[in-house]
C-alpha cells in the first residue's frame, strides 16, 4: 500500500541518490547530474533550499544517512572535491594516507583535485576556510604549512582567469552570506594560489548575466552549482 505519493516519489530518488554516492563518495552533485535515469542533481538541489524539508524530518535523517554533508555550509563544489580526494587518499580498506602525493594534474570526475588541494593547503587559503572545511580536511591529515614556510611555486600553465576568480568570489560571498544576491558595488577579496584578490563581484556578475549566451555549458553549471538558476541552460537559453 502507498502511504504517500511524495513519499514513494522521495524513496525512489533516494535510491538513486544513493546510487550517486556510490559513485562519486557525495551526494553535492551538480544540478545536471543523472543517476539511475533520475534528474538526480536537480532533485537534491531543490531540496537544499531552505524550507525544502520543513514537516519531513525522516527525510532529512535518509539523506543524512547516506552523506552527513548532504548539505553542506559552504559550496557543494567544494564538497565534490574534498570527497574526490579522500576517495584517493583511501586504500583498499577504507583507510586513509595522507601522505599520498597529489600534485597538479590529478584529475577525478573532471575536477582537478592536485591544484585544488594546493590551493588548500596554502596559509591564505586555509584562512579562508569555514570550520567546518577545516576539521574535513584535517581529520584526513591535511593541513597548512607551518608558519614561514615557503609556499610551492605555481605549476606552469595553471593560472587563475577571470572567471574562475569570480566563481571562487561567489562561492566565498555565499559561504560567508548564505546568498548568492549581491549587491552592485560589493567587492569580495579571495585568496587564490596563495595570491590575494579584490573582486569586483557585484559588476562581475552583472556582466556575466548580460554574457550569458555566450557561456560554455562547463561554466553555466558551476553558476547553476552555486545557485544562480538563471544560468541553466534551459534559463539562459
Amino acid at each position: 500500500m502507498v502511504w504517500s505519493v511524495a513519499d514513494e516519489r522521495f524513496q525512489e530518488n533516494l535510491e538513486a541518490a544513493k546510487a550517486y554516492f556510490e559513485e562519486h563518495w557525495t551526494l553535492c552533485a551538480p544540478r545536471t547530474a543523472t543517476a539511475l535515469d533520475q534528474p538526480i542533481g536537480q532533485w537534491l538541489s531543490n531540496l537544499r533550499r531552505p524550507g525544502a524539508l520543513d514537516g519531513h524530518p525522516e527525510w532529512k535523517a535518509a539523506l543524512e544517512a547516506v552523506d552527513e554533508h548532504w548539505n553542506p555550509g559552504w559550496p557543494p563544489p567544494w564538497q565534490r572535491h574534498y570527497a574526490a580526494l579522500r576517495a584517493l587518499l583511501a586504500d583498499e580498506q577504507g583507510r586513509i594516507d595522507a601522505r599520498a602525493d597529489i600534485p597538479p594534474g590529478v584529475t577525478v570526475h573532471g575536477m582537478d583535485i592536485g591544484r585544488w588541494l594546493a590551493r588548500q593547503r596554502t596559509p591564505k587559503g586555509w584562512e579562508g576556510l569555514a570550520a567546518g572545511q577545516r576539521e574535513l580536511l584535517e581529520a584526513i591529515g591535511i593541513t597548512p604549512p607551518p608558519p614561514g614556510q615557503a609556499e610551492p611555486a605555481k605549476a606552469p600553465g595553471t593560472a587563475v582567469n577571470a572567471f574562475e576568480k569570480g566563481v571562487a568570489a561567489l562561492a566565498r560571498y555565499k559561504a560567508r552570506t548564505g546568498s548568492v544576491t549581491v549587491p552592485r558595488g560589493h567587492v569580495e577579496r579571495i585568496v587564490l594560489d596563495g595570491e590575494e584578490h579584490a573582486i569586483k563581484l557585484g559588476v562581475w556578475l552583472t556582466n556575466t548575466k548580460t554574457r550569458r549566451a555566450k557561456l560554455t555549458t562547463d561554466k553555466r553549471r558551476q553558476l547553476a552549482d552555486l545557485g544562480l538558476h538563471w544560468a541553466t541552460t534551459e534559463e539562459a537559453a
